[in-house]
């Protein structure tokens, strides 16, 4: 879905750009350009860029290797 149409970016978007390595909305808001022309898709975009980096960062953590 469209979530910012002034700079035609969606969802697949911001998720794949946290995947590239983002970690924060300023991250991907510079890498998208999203919510910089008229910001009304501003609130949407963080929630879905937040839940991004939240399900990238315990994947991350999922991954770790102990040493027993």
């Amino acid at each position: 879905m469209y979530v910012c149409l002034c700079k035609g970016v969606s969802d697949h978007k911001l998720r794949a750009t946290v995947e590239d390595g983002a970690r924060s909305w300023r991250e991907v808001q510079g890498e998208t350009g999203c919510a910089t022309q008229c910001g009304k898709c501003a609130p949407v975009a963080k929630a879905i860029t937040r839940d991004a980096i939240r399900s990238e960062m315990q994947a991350s953590v999922a991954d770790l290797a102990y040493a027993v």
